[in-house]
């Protein structure tokens, strides 16, 4: 089972699109796939207007509360565990015992998937140190503009401190460029600095398309909007590749 962490420290770049589109991708493929949104602003609950009485947030304050209770059929290959109130939830959980490691002792259970994949917050939380500890791989999603670079090297960073404090291992196994406009100067400009520092993990990027802003409004995966447009063939081309094992982890 590969547990990952879609993760970057800046907005804005495509986090909750990148991996509600990976989701649908690997599950298009036949694998198994439990989508878990552990952003406050849960802009992955609200693009799939999935729901369930019980979400992330009584997961992880509440002792009693199972996973299997969170958890909610999407489709034959899809799960998801919905968000709500995490903010209050982090306030919570700050003063609990072994408060890092609360989502990995409550994911326990969970060995059924071929992927976890968490949707993680765009800031240095307690919400996205849960995420990483118990993850074994990341994928960063990197706008192609200016600031791309620097949220991604927040995240290497952020990584690196959590590895060395708490011996643990993520390694950071996909940097997706996203929002690449092939006709845009500063996005080439941008996608070529990228390379020079991470071109072991660095993955085809992800073509501006208007139909992902679609998503949300409808519901829908891009692969149920249109399967020809150009953002659905990038990211199954993505799921591809990380399917095969054909790239070296960071």
């Amino acid at each position: 089972m590969r547990k990952v962490a879609v993760v970057n420290l800046k907005g804005g770049v495509g986090k909750t699109t990148t991996t509600v589109n990976l989701a649908f991708a690997f599950a298009k493929k036949g694998k198994r796939v439990l989508l878990v949104d552990l952003d406050p602003q849960a802009n992955l609950t609200l693009t799939l207007c999935v729901s369930n009485s019980k979400t992330m947030y009584d997961l992880l304050v509440d002792e009693e509360t199972h996973i299997s209770e969170c958890i909610v059929n999407y489709n034959e290959n899809l799960d998801v565990i919905p968000s709500k109130n995490l903010d209050k939830a982090e306030l919570i959980m700050a003063g609990l015992p072994g408060r890092e490691t609360i989502l990995k002792r409550k994911f326990e259970p969970i060995f059924n998937y071929d992927f976890v994949l968490i949707d993680c917050p765009p800031s240095n939380t307690l919400l996205n140190y849960n995420a990483l500890l118990y993850v074994n791989e990341a994928f960063v999603p990197v706008s192609t503009d200016y600031l791309g670079l620097v949220g991604l090297r927040k995240v290497v960073k952020l990584i690196d401190e959590i590895n060395s404090l708490f011996n643990h291992a993520v390694v950071i196994s996909a940097i997706i460029p996203t929002m690449y406009d092939q006709r845009s100067k500063i996005s080439k400009e941008s996608l070529e600095e990228i390379k020079k520092g991470f071109n072991g993990v660095i993955l085809n990027p992800i073509r501006v398309n208007a139909i992902v802003k679609d998503m949300a409004k409808k519901g829908k995966s891009i692969f149920d909007l249109d399967k020809n447009a150009r953002a659905t063939s990038d990211y199954m081309k993505i799921a591809n590749r990380l399917l095969s094992n054909e790239f070296e982890f960071f």
